[in-house]
């Protein structure tokens, strides 16, 4: 008879490099049951085919995950050119075959057409929802619908290696950006089309993959080292400003309450005596308004 699972509360942030061929959710509850967390999300989804830098939210650091949903992000993109698929990856079925007959230089220019300010069309093969359905289940079903264009920035767009019909590429984008999209439409500006090979996640806001570890390192860990491995919950909130209040203070803004405070109006990360009481808002007025709050209670 199998053990029942005893679940405990796990507050912190998993760099976890995630491997090729897993969803995002199984590597996700593959890392929660190695630190038995009871509650547990990612930070946003990395495609199956994907490797790289996937942040992983146990217990309260979960209240922050979605900031780093708007966060910039880095990659690396292995391009085929000469083949379009219909998923924009190696996964999907082969749609047409052209021959390459660019130089290096019309691929700098190709590159140059799309740094900056950018329009794209998601990919049917996404999770985009039309009706409550997302896309990729229409898609395979043989189902095309029409979709509207987003505007997305691509911050840098590097050229790192190039051989015969394969190059690869290192990309910083604003969220919302699909790298497969954007190799299709860099063979389409090259009349060759193309599709992604290999892509790989470096970095999400200020999180870096050469601070991630993998599920089998994790896995050779004992109980005690593993827990080494995760950032406080504030790892997820450096971008925002600090403000520290004192301990009446803080007993109102842990009630709810608006506190004052000496800072610039935006959101701050707020702490009392180095611990984190979770994320506010200053208002126009200089007053703290609490947006989420850190539970402080021992219990799951």
């Amino acid at each position: 008879m199998a053990t029942k699972r005893s679940w405990q509360r796990v507050d912190g942030v998993l760099l976890l490099d995630k491997p090729t061929g897993m969803t995002s959710n199984s590597a996700l509850q593959s890392a929660r049951r190695l630190f038995s967390a009871a509650k547990a999300g990612h930070t946003g989804t990395l495609d199956p085919l994907a490797t790289g830098l996937l942040p992983l939210c146990f217990g309260e650091a979960t209240k922050f995950s979605s900031d780093l949903l708007e966060a910039d992000k880095t990659y690396e993109a292995d391009v085929l050119f000469g083949i379009t698929t219909d998923t924009g990856d190696a996964e999907g079925e082969v749609l047409v075959r052209r021959p390459v007959a660019f130089s290096p230089e019309d691929l700098e220019a190709a590159l140059a057409r799309f740094r900056g300010p950018i329009s794209q069309i998601p990919p049917m093969y996404s999770a985009i929802k039309r009706d409550g359905k997302p896309l990729y289940e229409l898609a395979r079903q043989g189902i095309e619908v029409e979709r509207a264009a987003r505007a997305v920035t691509i911050h840098e767009l590097v050229l790192l290696e190039i051989s015969g019909d394969r190059c690869r590429l290192r990309v910083s984008c604003s969220k919302g950006t699909y790298i497969r999209t954007l190799a299709e439409d860099i063979g389409e500006f090259l009349r060759c089309g193309a599709h992604l090979t290999g892509l790989r996640r470096t970095r999400v806001g200020p999180l870096q993959i050469s601070d991630a570890v993998t599920l089998d390192q994790l896995s050779a860990l004992s109980e005690a080292d593993r827990s080494t491995c995760l950032l406080a919950p504030d790892a997820l909130l450096q971008s925002l400003p600090e403000v520290h209040l004192d301990e009446v203070a803080a007993s109102r803004f842990s009630h709810g309450n608006p506190v004052g405070a000496q800072a610039q109006p935006g959101r701050v990360r707020v702490y009392v005596n180095g611990r984190l009481l979770g994320m506010g808002e200053v208002d126009q007025a200089g007053q703290v308004q609490p947006r989420r709050l850190v539970c402080t209670a021992e219990t799951p």
